[in-house]
């Protein structure tokens, strides 16, 4: 969702920081689901369009989700998935954050383990976007796409193939990445003429080991960001 930039921006105006309108998406890469960062979004009513068609996907997704666990004798409502979303794009976080509020999960991370991850018994696959087009889209709102967390799977050829789909650059800073995963991605980004990027992967939840701010990154990182974000819209300038 980009339902949160106006106020980030608004506040950021207030307290003098400077904030990045951003947005992660998860899109299919040949068979395999793959996290895309789109940074410094110019026009975010255009994602908003393509971001809409998939939240009613989602929301549908979760709907089928909490009638599987009803199914298995785990009294969750829908309603209360729903409270825990507050109005943003609905996903498998705010299911656990019901289950754990019912009591049927002890955090997150029991709620996927026993229910909601990939082969427990409430899970369900999503529809998802193609790599191409969660890029274009990302274009189109004239942001940055970058693919984030890669960690070991950050491979030569699989940044060749994605740099050849028009991505950007590539999150080399994260909680998840060892030393090692980061100085070969930092080698890649400069090989590939990529841009870096970095970040604490939080998503808001309470009981997390990660927490906003916790990762900082190069001022120089940002600037290789900018430059590349002016070269891409004089290029596209009429």
């Amino acid at each position: 969702t980009v339902a949160g930039l106006a106020e980030a921006q608004a506040a950021g105006a207030e307290l003098g920081v400077r904030v990045v309108n951003g947005v992660e998406l998860s899109a299919v890469e040949g068979e395999t689901e793959t996290h895309l960062l789109g940074l410094h979004l110019e026009d975010s009513s255009v994602l908003e369009r393509g971001l809409g068609e998939l939240r009613e996907m989602r929301a549908r997704r979760a709907e089928r989700i909490v009638a599987r666990l009803v199914e298995l004798g785990v009294q969750v409502r829908m309603e209360d998935v729903l409270e825990h979303a507050k109005g943003g794009a609905i996903g498998r976080p705010h299911v656990a954050r019901a289950l754990i509020a019912e009591g049927w999960a002890a955090d997150s991370r029991d709620a996927f383990d026993r229910y909601l991850g990939a082969g427990r018994p409430a899970f369900i696959a999503k529809d998802q976007l193609s790599m191409r087009d969660a890029i274009a889209m990302i274009h189109d709102a004239g942001g940055l796409a970058l693919i984030a967390h890669p960690g070991a799977n950050g491979t030569r050829e699989r940044i060749d193939a994605l740099a050849a789909l028009g991505m950007d650059g590539v999150e080399i800073r994260h909680p998840g990445h060892a030393p090692a995963d980061e100085t070969r991605l930092r080698a890649l980004c400069d090989h590939f003429g990529l841009v870096p990027s970095g970040g604490s992967d939080w998503h808001g939840a309470a009981d997390g080991a990660r927490t906003i701010g916790m990762m900082r990154v190069p001022a120089e990182w940002l600037a290789r960001q900018d430059a590349r974000v002016a070269d891409r819209r004089r290029a596209s300038a009429p």
